[in-house]
């Protein structure tokens, strides 16, 4: 099984992700580990990723999880996956994969962001990024908000996919 835990900057993806994997035995991988040096860099400017710049990074993501799937590495993921077509890029609609979407209110993410220290993605990011977002369908997709402590979002992610 392969987790992929999306959502835009600041809704825990990394923080979730860790614990998720931890809690599970499962291997973490930060999606963001694969954005380009030249996407860092536009993303520190303040500049938001186009389709076409996001694309080369979701396909890496989409290599990466074919392989772990084939070689039946159980992980967890974390990717933006803003956009129908960036799930459809990650080809999420597999049995193998479980698509967890967290979310928050704009306010709540950019005061976290605003706390965070040594991350590439500057607050002002969180904007466009909520402009783009397409939400997934809640059948697609297990819906988690994250307003409240990690440790619970972690303990009802475990339990809602011990129930499917």
């Amino acid at each position: 099984m392969i987790i992929i835990i999306m959502g835009v900057c600041g809704s825990g993806k990394t923080t979730i992700g860790k614990k998720l994997s931890e809690a599970m035995n499962f291997k973490f991988v930060e999606g963001d580990s694969f954005h380009s040096k030249t996407n860092i860099k536009k993303m520190s400017r303040g500049e938001p990723l186009t389709e076409c710049e996001r694309e080369p990074w979701l396909k890496t993501i989409r290599k990466e999880i074919d392989h772990r799937l084939e070689q039946r590495i159980q992980s967890v993921i974390t990717c933006s996956a803003l956009t129908r077509k960036s799930r459809e890029i990650l080809d999420t609609n597999r049995a193998e994969i479980k698509l967890i979407y967290l979310y928050a209110p704009q306010s709540i993410l950019a005061d976290r962001m605003a706390k965070r220290k040594n991350h590439f993605m500057p607050p002002d990011l969180l904007r466009s990024q909520f402009e783009v977002l397409e939400e997934p369908e809640l059948r697609k997709a297990l819906h988690v908000p994250v307003n409240m402590d990690s440790t619970e979002v972690t303990e009802y992610i475990i339990k809602e996919l011990t129930k499917s």
